[in-house]
């Protein structure tokens, strides 16, 4: 399922315009990014809950050649599936 899937989704299953849908799933998709941006999670009761991890700089090897470098730290982000979602992919 793509965004024009989720679009036409929502269109059908809540009765609303296609520009009326759109409107909302990407107010949706703004609030959890805004909200990963400030460090908060965002946690949906029995759908999941998207959290960002911070991953420290460290030392590693370049494979080819074998010489030590830097790599930098960074944010990522993860996906932990609730319980109820889990339970309906996998039944």
């Amino acid at each position: 399922m793509n965004k024009q899937d989720l679009i036409e989704f929502v269109t059908t299953k809540a009765e609303l315009t296609k520009k009326d849908a759109t409107q909302v799933i990407d107010a949706v998709f703004d609030g959890i990014i805004a909200g990963l941006k400030e460090g908060k999670d965002a946690r949906f009761i029995g759908f999941g809950s998207f959290a960002v991890q911070v991953s420290a700089a460290r030392k590693g090897r370049n494979p080819r050649t074998g010489v030590e470098i830097e790599i930098p730290a960074s944010k990522r982000i993860t996906f932990k599936a609730g319980k109820e979602f889990k339970a309906v992919v996998n039944s």
